[in-house]
């Protein structure tokens, strides 16, 4: 399994110090920044899988940083750490409201960040599954407004899927048909081109019946571990 992608984002550089330092012990990837603002360039950049932020920062502070990660295309859903000195009933009640998954109160040391890990690794490892890709070779519909459009597929994740399909444009609203392959399935999910060039396009599922959500997780898990053999 690849090792877990951390952003941390503090100002205080001990503090820093001492999350990179205990993350990486715990077979973290770690990308430590000391400046909020150039952290907004890091989150619509990549993917991480989980994001741990101080609240008092200069220029940025920590609640607008996280509302600029649940707006990002890359991270809307990346597990949100607020560790903060700050100790007030509504500053947790609105670091819960902006989107954050867990609060610490400083101070932290080994003990509390290595507890804090374990605790907030599974929600970090089940948001990742969400986007896992694994290849599919399937022939695939593409409905957009009164036309119909086909392709072939090329991956798979629980949220969405990258396909080639002549005639899809950015931003297009498509409902998908494919089958998936062993089972036969036909899986209809709705969802949106959120990129696409003259090869390739992504769509992002944003409607997907439970049944078929499950069957995605079948086959990604039936795919990886045949590559794990």
């Amino acid at each position: 399994m690849q090792p877990l992608k951390l952003l941390v984002v503090e100002d205080d550089l001990a503090s820093l110090e001492l999350m990179t330092e205990v993350f990486t012990s715990l077979k973290a990837e770690v990308r430590p920044m000391s400046d909020s603002e150039k952290a907004v360039t890091a989150i619509n950049q990549q993917r991480f899988d989980g994001i741990f932020l101080d609240l008092e920062m200069p220029n940025l502070n920590g609640f607008d940083l996280a509302r600029l990660v649940r707006k990002s295309s890359w991270n809307k859903s990346t597990p949100i750490i607020i560790v903060t000195g700050r100790d007030e009933r509504q500053t947790m009640r609105e670091s819960f409201a902006i989107g954050a998954t867990f609060f610490l109160q400083k101070p932290v040391d080994r003990q509390k960040l290595s507890i804090l890990f374990r605790t907030v690794t599974g929600g970090m490892l089940e948001n990742r599954r969400k986007y896992t890709r694994v290849p599919i070779k399937s022939n695939v519909t593409c409905a957009v407004g009164p036309k119909t459009l086909r392709g072939v597929s090329w991956n798979l994740s629980q949220g969405g899927m990258q396909v080639e399909v002549g005639g899809l444009r950015s931003k297009d609203e498509v409902r998908v048909s494919f089958r998936l392959p062993v089972s036969g399935e036909v899986i209809d999910p709705v969802g949106t081109v959120v990129w696409a060039n003259e090869e390739r396009q992504g769509i992002q599922f944003t409607r997907v019946s439970e049944q078929h959500q499950q069957s995605i997780r079948k086959f990604i898990g039936e795919v990886e571990g045949m590559d794990a053999l």
